[in-house]
């Protein structure tokens, strides 16, 4: 079970880490033709959703590796989890079904990752 959630963690590090940089980095207007969602937003708002991407993409690793304050690596996965819910709701809101498909996929990952490491399983 351990490994299984290493490679869980691992992989959506990866994929939050890679969306949170691209929005803290790129202009709005350039992310706007792959996500439309942001043209909803104020820049300001979409470069929030970044940092807390990345942050959650950080928190579900370092404290695991570091053995610092190893909680926070399920409550980063319930954080990346309740940002999939919302994003879920928005696309829904909007009519764009297409997009639930990553974010149920995301949204499972996630509470796997929370679920597991909030259980008795070492780190």
């Amino acid at each position: 079970m351990n490994v299984l959630l290493w490679i869980l963690q691992g992989l959506l590090a990866l994929a939050f880490l890679a969306a949170g940089v691209m929005k803290t980095t790129q202009p709005k207007e350039k992310l706007a033709p792959n996500m439309p969602w942001v043209n909803d937003f104020s820049a300001g708002t979409v470069k929030f959703v970044g940092v807390t991407e990345a942050l959650g993409a950080l928190g579900l690793i370092l404290p695991a590796v570091t053995g610092i304050a190893v909680v926070l690596t399920p409550i980063a996965a319930t954080g990346l989890a309740l940002i999939m819910v919302l994003a879920a709701v928005y696309h829904v809101r909007k009519g764009e079904y297409s997009s639930l498909g990553v974010n149920a996929a995301f949204f499972l990952i996630a509470a796997v990752i929370a679920w597991g490491r909030f259980g008795p399983w070492p780190l």
